[in-house]
């Protein structure tokens, strides 16, 4: 979710159907963005800081967005999607739902942008786009997945739901904890939490 990393990710996130010019007008607007709020406040930060850091002119960033928080939330909502679908673009066979050691060393590596985001306030939001294009790609997963064939739709859908709750649940508390397991191994135990909860019977 910054520098190189975030601008990597929106690139590797982006509709196929969108044009080049915009994604690239996109993808400079957030890089600035995200470079601001390593250096300032949020709230400090200006639609104009954005256009001189990211050489953009002011009709060409309101034709795409109609403020800075539709700016920072639409690079969010970017790089969630790519980080939970991960899996499948990858055509990922394994019993995994969460690519959850690919998501806790990325997070592990911008603590600092963690740190801006606490600061500004603005990592609610962030978590909360990232539970629902989680539960969506989880309940993707588990629909696929011949281990998960017994649930109906509905217990599908709530455990999804479940499951990316618990997810950024343990990333935060990890990461809150000073990252001692390798995220390998929160890897592990996460699966085999999901696994023995889906294949649990549903009154237990």
């Amino acid at each position: 979710m910054s520098g190189n990393s975030a601008k990597s990710s929106r690139k590797k996130a982006a509709r196929p159907k969108v044009d080049r010019r915009v994604l690239r007008t996109r993808d400079r607007l957030g890089d600035a963005l995200v470079g601001l709020m390593h250096e300032k406040p949020f709230e400090e930060i200006t639609v104009q800081h954005v256009l001189d850091r990211a050489g953009i002119s002011r009709s060409t960033f309101y034709a795409h967005y109609t403020n800075k928080n539709d700016l920072f939330l639409g690079d969010v909502d970017d790089f969630w999607n790519m980080m939970a679908t991960l899996l499948t673009r990858r055509n990922d066979q394994s019993a995994r739902v969460a690519p959850v050691r690919e998501l806790l060393t990325h997070m592990a590596e911008v603590t600092e942008f963690r740190a801006a985001l606490l600061a500004s306030g603005k990592i609610h939001d962030v978590m909360d786009l990232g539970r629902e294009h989680f539960a969506r790609a989880i309940e993707d997963r588990l629909t696929l997945s011949p281990q998960a064939g017994g649930l109906s739709p509905e217990r599908r859908t709530v455990l999804a739901h479940m499951f990316a709750g618990a997810l950024f649940s343990s990333a935060n508390w990890w990461l809150d904890r000073g990252m001692k397991e390798t995220p390998e191994q929160m890897d592990d135990l996460y699966h085999r939490m999901v696994w023995a909860t889906v294949k649990a019977p549903a009154g237990e």
